[in-house]
């Protein structure tokens, strides 16, 4: 809340009297005061904003009365007038850069911050979620419903599709996931297995990569190796997670 005109003018008016009164006294005496003022801003401007703010302007008001009583005290010459000014000069920089420091320490610690309950209970990245997996059911390729396996070597073949999608040497071990959208088939020579989107009719050759179950929305999660961690397919290739 602002103050009204007539409390700005009072306001106005006992500084300049404080300018006044150092301007009488000795100005050893005024600098002691003014010290005084500096270390009360230092100590009020976070602990009470009000005699801080009280304590700046003091200091502001207060050194052209003592600069005026520093000239006097030494003659009212040039030498005077021109430590009066570099006085001046050099006390108004330090009082800005004072006031400076010390508002910003106060808009700093006036920030809000939360309760450390609030901390506690705030998450923390993003929501887990228990994956489990439904096992894969291998099967032999001469078992196999809905796929013809055509043996081409001792250890692989090709698999035909009734909608006329081949895939090539893959070895005789296959299955199917829960919901038949996915096809897989181990590759020739334990070099881990071939998914195949049914849906999207695209193939993946994952070199080293092994199928150890199906998530419940019918996706592939694969492995290293028989005791590795679980990803889903599209970590397995590399790629972003896709989007819904």
């Amino acid at each position: 809340m602002s103050p009204l005109p007539g409390q700005r003018f009072a306001k106005g008016l006992l500084f300049a009297g404080w300018t006044v009164l150092l301007a009488l006294l000795p100005w050893w005496l005024g600098l002691a005061l003014l010290l005084a003022l500096t270390l009360g801003a230092v100590l009020y401007t976070r602990r009470a904003h009000r005699f801080g703010e009280i304590c700046r302007n003091g200091l502001k008001w207060g050194l052209p009365g003592m600069l005026f009583a520093l000239q006097r005290a030494l003659g009212g010459a040039v030498i005077g007038w021109g430590a009066a000014l570099l006085g001046a000069l050099l006390g108004f920089s330090l009082i800005a850069l004072l006031e400076s420091l010390l508002l910003h320490r106060v808009r700093r610690s006036a920030a809000p911050s939360p309760e450390w309950s609030e901390l506690a209970m705030a998450p923390v990245g993003p929501s887990a979620r228990i994956i489990e997996l439904t096992p894969v059911q291998w099967c032999d390729a001469a078992d196999a419903g809905g796929v013809h396996y055509e043996a081409t070597g001792k250890d692989e073949g090709n698999y035909r599709f009734a909608d006329g999608h081949t895939l090539r040497r893959l070895g005789p071990r296959c299955a199917f996931s829960p919901l038949g959208h996915w096809f897989a088939a181990n590759q020739a020579g334990g070099q881990g297995d071939l998914l195949f989107d049914r849906v999207r009719g695209k193939p993946h050759r994952l070199r080293g990569w092994e199928l150890c179950g199906w998530d419940e929305d019918d996706g592939p999660w694969l492995a290293r190796h028989a005791d590795g961690v679980p990803v889903p397919l599209h970590q397995a290739l590399g790629q972003d997670a896709p989007r819904d």
